[in-house]
C-alpha cells in the first residue's frame, strides 16, 4: 500500500534527497516533512482546513498571475508555480488522497478526449456547445 496520510508519509522509509531525482515519493516525502515540521495537522493551526488551504491556493495563483502580467523574471513565475505545486501536494496530504493515482487515472481519461476550439482557445474538457 502506498502512503497517503501525513503519518504514513512520515513512517515511509525513503531517503529524502535535496536534489531533484524525478521521484514522486521524494516530492511527497519533502512536503510531508514540511507539514510535520509546522504541525499543520493540528486543528489549532488550521493547516489541514480545506477552506483555508483553498484560500492560500487562490492567493498563490494571484501571485503567479502577477508575475506573468507584470513581466517579472521567469524565475519569479517558477517560484510561484512551485508554491502552487507544494500546496496541491499538501492538499492531498490533508485530504488523504492518493494524488499520484488520481493524476494517472485522469490523464488516461483526458488523453482520449477530442479538443474543441472555444472563444478563447483550445479546450480539452467534457462540455457541450449548448
Amino acid at each position: 500500500m502506498r502512503p497517503i496520510s501525513l503519518q504514513e508519509w512520515m513512517n515511509f522509509n525513503h531517503t529524502t534527497p535535496r536534489v531533484p531525482d524525478g521521484s514522486w515519493n521524494t516530492m511527497m516525502k519533502r512536503v510531508a516533512d514540511f507539514h510535520n515540521k509546522h504541525d499543520f495537522s493540528d486543528p489549532e493551526n488550521n493547516g489541514h482546513d480545506m477552506g483555508y488551504r483553498i484560500s492560500l491556493t487562490v492567493e498563490e495563483l494571484g501571485e503567479l498571475s502577477a508575475a506573468i502580467t507584470k513581466a517579472k523574471p521567469l524565475a519569479d513565475a517558477g517560484d510561484e508555480l512551485a508554491d502552487l505545486l507544494i500546496l496541491i501536494l499538501g492538499h492531498s496530504l490533508a485530504m488523504e488522497v492518493d494524488l499520484e493515482q488520481h493524476f494517472h487515472s485522469k490523464m488516461d481519461r483526458i488523453m482520449k478526449r477530442e479538443s474543441k476550439m472555444g472563444k478563447l482557445g483550445i479546450r480539452v474538457t467534457e462540455y457541450s456547445d449548448e
